[in-house]
């Protein structure tokens, strides 16, 4: 291969680098880069689905819907159509005053 045959540019490049970030910073500097890479390439092979699937006419494949949970309230009095104070206001428990017995 002729990128060997060039070695010694590796070589140098590799002591430039080294020289500039440091042996500290030298596995930041791979995890930002096999980072990089693997993000180009899922970029690119989404797109390249994307472009696939537009020239073929094939329907992209559905995503299963994720369902939202609804927030549950609790029941009030007048809420199920009670007889008693439908449509009153619920007064608020911690508001009420002791009993005393």
């Amino acid at each position: 291969m002729q990128i060997f045959d060039h070695w010694y540019i590796l070589l140098i490049l590799l002591v430039i680098i080294l020289i500039i970030w440091g042996p500290g910073k030298l596995p930041d500097v791979g995890a930002g880069l096999g980072r990089a890479f693997r993000e180009f390439r899922k970029a690119s092979s989404e797109t390249q689905d994307a472009f696939k699937n537009a020239t073929t006419g094939d329907p992209a494949p559905a995503a299963p819907a994720q369902q939202q949970p609804t927030p549950q309230t609790p029941a009030t009095p007048g809420a199920l159509g009670a007889p008693d104070g439908a449509g009153q206001p619920v007064s608020d428990p911690t508001q009420q005053t002791p009993v005393s017995r």
